[in-house]
């Protein structure tokens, strides 16, 4: 049975969401969002493994990306009051209790936000590239982790990026990108107008220089700590973040906490390799539900 694409109103916008909708029989869902520069198609090579698992997949475009209306200010893309309300709403449009939580990239910042503070609609969480946020911020001034995030100031630019990004037939874009799986087409996606500012407001939003440089207080935005079970995925190859932020975020689970370096891959683990991501998802998941 091919794809769905649901067009659902939540939290205020229109959202695109592409289900994977098998024919009977899928045992359980998966929600997998994306990060930048990407849309739900970040999912497609990975999606046929889960589904063939007995896997139903619900791939948004998140706000600002891809067919999903852009917010109309920086703050909107704050995840805490846009992104983070946009999935649950999701899930209750889909009539969807529970489902596995996959989030690569700023998919995974958000993954881990809706853990900690929605832990009742999800079974588990799969961290791609990107650990805890807490984690992230003890270690964001380590020379390593500060060389791989320099392009995070970049972005705060604003206006002064987006030409940068779009000059020479995005020449600095394809360049800082260059592991991107399909560059083309994510240039494609981020030239409709306004979609490349919607992008980058994710970082003017969550990862400003203030935020950055003063750690907001524990429990400024809500429960922190996840207490359901976390898979954390990270390469070697990752060129934006260090394997420190990801293995310490075993810090900030109170529950299974499993990590898994895949070396020899990139920042997008799902679409180099998705049958070996797949089987140390599968295999989570299962022993997950068997400990219960």
């Amino acid at each position: 049975m091919p794809a769905i694409v649901h067009t659902l109103s939540a939290n205020g916008l229109t959202h695109r969401v592409r289900d994977s909708s098998p024919e009977g029989g899928a045992h359980d869902v998966v929600i997998c969002l994306h990060g930048f520069p990407d849309d739900h198609r970040a999912w497609d090579a990975i999606t046929p493994c889960l589904t063939e698992a007995g896997y139903r997949v619900i791939a948004p475009d998140l706000r600002g990306f891809g067919k999903t209306d852009m917010a109309r200010r920086v703050g909107d893309y704050d995840m805490f009051t846009g992104a983070m309300p946009d999935v649950i709403a999701i899930l209750d449009q889909l009539q969807i209790d529970r489902a596995h939580l996959v989030g690569h990239d700023f998919g995974a910042a958000l993954s881990w936000l809706l853990a900690a503070q929605h832990a009742d609609r999800f079974h588990t969480l799969t961290a791609m590239a990107v650990g805890h946020q807490r984690s992230f911020l003890k270690v964001r001034f380590d020379p390593v982790q500060r060389r791989k995030s320099r392009y995070i100031a970049y972005h705060q630019l604003r206006g002064v990026c987006e030409w940068l990004y779009r000059r020479n037939d995005w020449a600095w874009f394809r360049r800082h990108w260059s592991g991107h799986y399909d560059i083309n087409t994510a240039i494609a996606a981020l030239s409709g107008p306004g979609r490349l500012t919607a992008g980058l407001n994710w970082y003017r939003a969550n990862i400003s220089l203030a935020r950055m440089v003063v750690e907001p207080p524990l429990g400024a935005f809500g429960p922190e700590q996840v207490r359901i079970p976390v898979l954390g995925l990270w390469s070697e190859g990752d060129r934006y973040l260090d394997e420190a932020q990801m293995a310490g975020s075993a810090d900030f689970v109170d529950a299974d906490w499993q990590y898994e370096r895949l070396d020899g891959l990139g920042h997008w683990l799902q679409a180099e390799a998705p049958g070996r991501v797949a089987q140390v998802m599968l295999d989570f998941w299962r022993r997950s539900v068997t400990e219960k």
